[in-house]
């Protein structure tokens, strides 16, 4: 699973890299959670709000932090095969 927080570097964007990371290792994810500041990412993805949370390269939360809880969840729904 390949998890990706998209953002400018603002402090909401780095709070959803730390939630992100938090949610990931609750949820027993191996591996790096990716923190990408070009913008130019985000509007790749069709996006014209940040900060995204891009799960294996699709954009599932744009424009505001959800709480760690939320995350976890959908990683868990998404993990399963």
């Amino acid at each position: 699973m390949k998890i990706q927080v998209l953002g400018s570097g603002c402090p909401t964007c780095k709070k959803l890299h730390e939630f992100a990371v938090e949610a990931a290792r609750q949820a027993g994810v191996a591996g790096e959670v990716e923190y990408i500041t070009d913008v130019n990412k985000i509007l790749e993805m069709g996006l014209m709000q940040s900060p995204v949370l891009a799960i294996d390269d699709k954009p599932i939360f744009a424009g505001f932090v959800p709480d760690v809880n939320k995350i976890k969840e959908l990683i868990l729904k998404l993990d399963k095969p």
